[in-house]
């Protein structure tokens, strides 16, 4: 008798084949068969009508803090998503000196924008070295698998010091130790070594991510480490500046190392090199023997604007700033009162002059690439459904227009401005992309972002809409699922996931597609201290299933937490099981 069957179900192995029906039998945490009329089990779940796949692999997410308080580990976990990857954009907590957890705080605050007040009070710091925030993170179980990655900021000012915070030059035995941290990370079970090179990514107080200006002497220094533990992927958020021909410097990284090296992929407004040019480098460099990744997003990098989120149109505004500190109740009465709307839609926003002021400057102005965020909103909206349009239908002008919006419910309105990944105005470029052997699903950033992007559902945005209702160029449902589980596992060389077959790990999804539905997204304040963050829901998960037990059942938590640490690459059912009996 099996433990657990899951009956009659279109099953989407994973492996990109066609779907069809049968059983999945399960014993212990591993699938035992797959086929039609499989025998009895202890307990069964009827999956006539519904889609059967893989459990979900994220590889971009930033749960570093969240992992060492949080079991449920939602709102990834509530999307179906069973393997997390973290650590990504080169920020992270270990390794971390005593008298570096408020500075790490405040870089993890500034770039992922996670509450520092809730990292302070839910972090307790059982560790120093890599290794040891490793073994932290065993004591907790979850209902998701963590992987980890070593990130450049705490290693370079765990090594350098201040001259590191500062992104000053290392000298070679700066290089040489940052390296040597890596490599023991690795050793230990991590899955890679990540970077930031962007001048979006600062901490709390403006000061650009440490090894955002890292010459490539520096770069590929440290990613030797990955070639002598044997495994890793190098993992890189950047502006991918022409100046600094960063694929060359992968590329040879790649190439020596025998690693891979994977980059955030996204179109931009204003690029310094496009997307097509990234992609072209990217290509020329695979051509000659190296192994380079991108990773792309489903849909728009959306910040989501709202008076309680952590931007919106109007916070520069005097008016604003003087009730910016006020608790919520006084901060909605004002709101309301219209001497006070009149005063505030006067006044001009005093944008700063800064980098992140130019993107402030668009929330606060472009009104044509702003979208009111209803309760069925489409992630792919058109100029008809701007703030812009919405105005001059209503005879409105659109700051008007977009305040009344915010003040909506009880002050609850949302607007969705699509930052990255739209400046056509729609998602064709993407499908392409989405079909390509040398890019990967990524970017969700789940577990941060909490006041401004909800994007840490994404494998349920890819199914709703690039399977079923996009209204041209849709991607086909085996391949939808092998991209999100099958390639997002091997990229990081867990090969013991994200298929469906004999003797692979049992997480799986149980779906409803017809009925799949993504949720409007929630301000929440249940982080610890009352941190808040932007949550999204799905109906239509009928149940998710890790390492053999059902974790959620209609999108509820069911009290089961199998998911443990992950320990360096995972091997294939096969080859383990010949190694054993060598």
């Amino acid at each position: 008798m099996y433990d657990l069957i899951i009956r009659n179900g279109t099953v989407v192995d994973g492996s990109g084949s066609q779907p069809f029906t049968g059983d999945v039998a399960i014993n212990g945490d591993r699938i035992a068969a797959i086929g039609p009329n499989l025998g009895p089990a202890q307990q069964e779940i009827d999956a006539s009508g519904k889609i059967v796949t893989p459990g979900f692999v994220d590889i971009h997410t930033h749960y570093d803090g969240q992992a060492t308080w949080d079991a449920e580990m939602a709102p990834s976990s509530w999307h179906g998503v069973t393997t997390v990857v973290m650590g990504n954009c080169g920020v992270g907590f270990a390794p971390a000196k005593p008298d570096k957890h408020e500075w790490l705080i405040g870089l993890m605050e500034g770039v992922e924008d996670i509450p520092g007040t809730a990292l302070a009070e839910g972090i307790r710091w059982e560790w120093e070295s890599f290794p040891e925030y490793i073994d932290a993170l065993e004591a907790l179980p979850r209902t998701v698998d963590v992987a980890t990655q070593v990130p450049h900021g705490a290693v370079r000012a765990y090594i350098m010091g201040e001259r590191g915070a500062r992104n000053e030059a290392p000298t070679q035995e700066d290089i040489d130790a940052m390296a040597e941290i890596v490599e023991d990370g690795l050793k230990a079970g991590a899955l890679g070594f990540s970077t930031s090179r962007t001048v979006l990514h600062r901490d709390v107080d403006g000061e650009l991510v440490p090894g955002t200006t890292a010459t490539p002497e520096e770069l590929v220094g440290i990613g030797r480490a990955l070639g002598r533990a044997g495994h890793g992927v190098f993992e890189i958020a950047s502006d991918m500046k022409r100046e600094w021909n960063e694929f060359e410097w992968m590329g040879e990284l790649s190439r020596e190392t025998g690693q891979t090296v994977t980059f955030a992929a996204l179109q931009s407004f204003s690029p310094d090199t496009s997307l097509q040019e990234q992609i072209e480098g990217m290509r020329r460099e695979n051509s000659e023997g190296a192994h380079i990744v991108a990773q792309i997003a489903l849909r728009a990098t959306g910040i989501i604007m709202g008076w309680q989120a952590t931007v919106h149109p109007f916070l520069y505004r005097p008016s604003w700033q003087q009730i910016a500190e006020l608790p919520w109740e006084q901060q909605l009465a004002k709101l309301q009162d219209p001497g006070f709307r009149a005063q505030l839609l006067s006044e001009d926003n005093d944008v700063p002059d800064t980098d992140m002021g130019q993107l402030l400057q668009l929330l606060s102005s472009v009104w044509e690439m702003q979208y009111a965020m209803g309760p069925a909103f489409n992630y792919e909206p058109t100029a008809a459904e701007s703030i812009r349009a919405l105005a001059d239908e209503a005879g409105k002008d659109p700051a008007e227009y977009a305040y009344d919006l915010l003040t909506e419910n009880s002050g609850t309105g949302m607007i969705y401005f699509p930052a990255l990944n739209y400046t056509d105005g729609n998602l064709d470029f993407l499908k392409e992309l989405i079909e390509a052997e040398d890019s990967v699903n990524s970017l969700s950033d789940g577990g941060a972002h909490c006041g401004t992007i909800c994007d840490a559902a994404s494998p349920t945005f890819m199914l709703q809409h690039w399977v079923r209702d996009r209204d041209r160029g849709r991607i086909e449902l085996p391949l939808a699922i092998k991209r999100q589980c099958r390639d997002t596992a091997l990229l990081y060389g867990l090969e013991d996931r994200g298929l469906l077959a004999e003797g692979y790990l049992a997480d799986l999804n149980v779906i409803d597609l017809d009925t799949l539905t993504l949720g409007k997204p929630w301000l929440a304040f249940d982080l610890p201290a009352g941190g808040k963050r932007l949550l999204q829901k799905a109906n239509g998960y009928v149940a998710t299933v890790k390492s053999g037990q059902v974790t959620f059942s209609d999108g509820e938590m069911q009290g089961p937490t199998p998911g443990g640490v992950i320990r360096g690459p995972q091997q294939a059912p096969a080859v383990a099981a010949a190694q054993a009996s060598a």
